[in-house]
């Protein structure tokens, strides 16, 4: 790979084509000891995917002004 006037590289269609990623897609950098970099594809989905997840059956939701008063008094110290 060549590095350009920009200080970029161009990932040629075998590299991304192994990572599965397409137009559009991101993928992680990761800095290794030696100069050495890894590059994986970034997780897809979206934010929404993760709405719900933490909720246990039988238990009630909170209203955001609960989840507000038990964050201060964790911060507080206080739970």
């Amino acid at each position: 790979m060549k590095i350009s006037a920009k200080w970029q590289v161009t990932l040629g269609s075998e590299l991304l084509d192994h990572l599965g990623v397409q137009p559009g897609d991101t993928v992680d950098v990761d800095l290794l000891p030696d100069n050495a970099i890894q590059i994986r594809a970034a997780p897809k989905g979206r934010i929404s995917d993760v709405f719900g997840s933490l909720k246990q059956r039988g238990q009630r939701r909170l209203s955001i002004t609960e989840i507000g008063e038990i964050s201060a008094d964790g911060w507080a110290g206080k739970r």
